[in-house]
């Protein structure tokens, strides 16, 4: 099969050609999302073909009892996953008694274009069923960014070759089920399903959780300028269809419009769902389908005036990191600090749709840049909100007094996760909640978020990490003992670099934010201390742990070793590795994979992308020069990483390869599992490959501080960024950097020289 049969363009991704094996890599690829909602993008009308039906709602999740052979002391009782929620989608057609589907008729022409500038998905073919009759068809469909409770398709049917009589069923279908369930168990209760003139109402509720979801439709046909009456509706215990039948003459169009979505308990009071919903509608059929469309290019437009970045000369790079950009936006959209990144977002159902650290580590630069310190903030917001459940997980593994360990996996604060090597020993992810606040902060220079929420969340990060340090007397150093770095290749190894110093970094953050609350508002300070009954003497055993951290080295490499016993292994590179071997975890034992050197992301070289400036370039060099021959980057958040050091070190050729790996892992499919749904957080990494990248940003001092080059395959570049309320956008060519201002005035730092900016007058730098 072609993995690679998306058409480059810069703004649109397009398939040509229908080829069954690969409906389901297209359903991902195309997917839509609104931040509230958002799904897989099935077809219409029936399919009887291999297709992995798909909706997801923001927030809306159900606790499936984890499946384990064997229970541990501290394992969370249930993984929560994101529910498949019911089907508003559906729109069977028949045309003179022929049901329309394209796994049994011949197809031609057949297209989809899903247009990022506008936020709009169409879908043409022309079909042949068995009976003869040939359809043309064509589909439009988006989710409203505006009105993120709906969801709009326009379906238009043309006979071609002689007049039918088209029958519509437009269906309400909640008897479904998460592909991913452990049990096989159905997550939802149907409580109600009503019908009336275009219209159809389902009300069910999750089981354990109890949200409530209606899930509505409002439909109308047209034939010639005329409306089409509703002929009859069905209802079942989980269906409602609403049927239209009409007689449409060779070459014209029959126009079926339908306004459907979810309005949830999340937002609405659970006895008023329904009415609640017919207000809604209401509002959308006055608007119709026309105004709708035009509000989501609206929208769309005054997101693209900010997140763009252009690329001159590429276009499949141009296509990629929009790509990128978009799915990010339709993903979250930053209005609710009860919402979060998962992995997959709306495309699909591994990784359970839940919070993972990905979104302090990789998708926060993006978002702060992007849109503004609030959306940044409500990131944060998110985890404070969750300090109390972080603090529970810490004491059902034995930590005390207030520590806190955030979850691995989760959805409402609660760990979720249930593989011992990930849930107890993968601890590190704390480190990336501290860090997340360090880096809002330095960004948006609003510090007033750390006396308000962030410092309690310090105070019980640093706890954990003073307990979970051990004092080794033949060290005569604080160690860590029995963890899983980033790189989940090695399980239950001792002294994992990153880890022991993002711990020691932790805790010398809080105490520098302690202090820094202390001499800025001694009345919060105490109030903060009364809270959380820290003592001074509590801060200064803190600091004999920081201040007395183990880190491995090796003296004859003459660089940090990612944990004690590294140097151990046969050290074989990646590049003499047998290539019919990879990737090694779909081919090796794991027993194998954790005897071996092989590295699945950036772990040490995390630690050299966070606290870059606190490392000379020369050690920087060696450990790169060490770590990514042995690195097999299989994971989605690895190359990225990468990306940006090499760039770092003027490794432009390098760089560039793993940006396009990052870029268009899923367009062109490189881990061949692109049918399961999206990488949606290492998408984030693909915009920080660009602008931390090539564009080489960093912040210092409060400043924001430039080193641009360029890919010998491009011709320049451009994109924006949000420093504190104003506008900067940086365009780059292979002889100059062109800044241009939306503000007053700003002083940055280029190459090492310090350059004003003025609003409305572009600063020319020769490269």
């Amino acid at each position: 099969m072609n993995q690679n049969y998306i058409i480059p363009d810069a703004w649109c991704i397009i398939e040509e050609g229908f080829e069954k094996d690969r409906v389901m890599q297209s359903e991902s690829l195309f997917s839509l999302g609104n931040g509230a909602m958002g799904q897989r993008t099935t077809f219409e009308e029936k399919y009887s073909g291999k297709t992995f039906q798909g909706s997801y709602i923001g927030g809306v999740y159900y606790p499936d009892k984890t499946k384990v052979g064997w229970w541990k002391n501290g394992y969370p009782e249930y993984f929560a996953k994101v529910l498949n929620a019911p089907s508003w989608v559906g729109i069977n057609v028949t045309a003179n008694g022929e049901a329309l589907d394209l796994n049994t008729a011949s197809v031609r022409d057949f297209k989809r274009v899903l247009n990022m500038k506008e936020g709009v998905y169409v879908r043409s073919f022309v079909a042949t069923l068995p009976n003869g009759l040939e359809l043309k068809v064509e589909a439009t469909r988006f989710l409203s960014m505006q009105y993120d409770e709906v969801g709009v398709i326009r379906y238009e049917v043309t006979p071609l070759n002689t007049d039918a009589e088209i029958n519509f069923e437009s269906y309400l279908d909640s008897s479904i089920e998460n592909h991913d369930t452990n049990w096989e168990e159905k997550f939802w209760n149907t409580l109600e399903v009503q019908h009336a003139t275009n219209k159809g109402f389902i009300v069910a509720e999750t089981k354990k959780t109890a949200f409530r979801v209606c899930t509505f439709m409002e439909n109308q046909l047209e034939v010639g300028g005329q409306k089409i009456a509703l002929k009859e509706a069905k209802q079942e215990e989980t269906y409602v269809g609403l049927v239209y039948n009409a007689k449409v003459g060779k070459g014209q169009t029959a126009r079926f419009e339908k306004f459907a979505g979810y309005v949830t308990s999340f937002n609405h009071p659970k006895e008023k769902l329904i009415e609640e919903t017919e207000q809604l509608l209401l509002k959308i059929k006055d608007l119709g389908f026309d105004k709708l469309l035009r509000k989501q290019k609206e929208a769309w437009a005054e997101i693209w005036k900010m997140a763009d970045i252009t690329i001159e000369g590429d276009v499949k790079a141009q296509q990629a990191i929009r790509f990128n950009i978009f799915q990010l936006n339709q993903t979250y959209s930053g209005k609710d600090p009860r919402l979060n990144i998962g992995p997959k977002g709306f495309t699909g159902e591994k990784y359970g749709g839940s919070t993972y650290w990905d979104t302090e580590a990789y998708c926060l630069p993006f978002y702060m840049a992007t849109k503004n310190a609030e959306v940044a903030r409500n990131l944060l917001k998110y985890r404070y909100d969750q300090l109390g459940k972080a603090i529970e997980n810490a004491e059902k593994l034995g930590f005390k007094n207030g520590a806190a360990l955030y979850p691995m996996v989760t959805m409402n604060g609660e760990e979720c996760h249930n593989e011992w090597e990930i849930t107890f020993e993968e601890i590190h992810r704390n480190g990336a909640i501290a860090f997340a606040i360090y880096n809002y902060v330095r960004y948006t220079g609003d510090f007033s978020y750390v006396p308000e929420m962030g410092l309690e969340v310090l105070i019980g990060i640093a706890r954990f990490w003073h307990q979970r340090a051990t004092y080794s007397a033949e060290k005569e150093k604080f160690v860590i003992l029995g963890v899983t770095g980033p790189n989940e290749y090695e399980n239950n190894i001792n002294n994992n670099f990153y880890t022991n110093y993002i711990a020691a970094w932790c805790i010398k953050y809080a105490k520098e934010c302690l202090d820094k609350v202390a001499e800025q508002d001694a009345k919060r300070y105490a109030e903060i201390l009364e809270k959380t009954k820290l003592s001074a003497e509590e801060v200064s055993k803190w600091m004999g742990v920081a201040e007395n951290m183990y880190y491995p080295y090796s003296q004859k490499y003459n660089v940090y070793l990612q944990q004690d016993g590294f140097l151990d292994k046969e050290l074989i590179t990646v590049a003499e590795l047998d290539k019919k071997e990879r990737p090694i975890n779909q081919h090796w034992s794991w027993d194998r994979i954790l005897r071996s050197p092989y590295i699945k992301q950036a772990d040490t070289l995390q630690g050299f992308y966070f606290f870059e400036d606190q490392f000379t370039k020369e050690e920087l060099q060696r450990h790169f020069d060490f770590y990514e021959p042995f690195t097999v980057h299989e994971s989605s958040l690895s190359p990225c990483v990468h990306s940006i050091l090499a760039a770092s070190l003027g490794r432009m050729e390098q760089a560039y390869t793993f940006y396009l790996r990052t870029s268009r892992l899923d367009l062109d499919d490189y881990n061949k599992e692109v049918h399961e749904g999206l990488h949606i957080t290492s998408m984030a990494g693909t915009w920080m490959s660009i602008v931390e990248g090539f564009g080489g940003l960093r912040m210092r001092d409060g400043k924001l501080h430039f080193t641009p080059q360029i890919p010998n395959q491009w011709e320049g570049y451009s994109f924006k960024v949000n420093f504190r309320g104003q506008i900067l956008q940086v365009s780059v060519t292979k002889k100059q950097v062109k800044l241009s201002l939306e503000g007053t005035s700003l002083s940055v730092n280029i190459n090492g020289k310090d350059v004003t900016v003025e609003n409305g007058k572009e600063v020319e730098v020769n490269l």
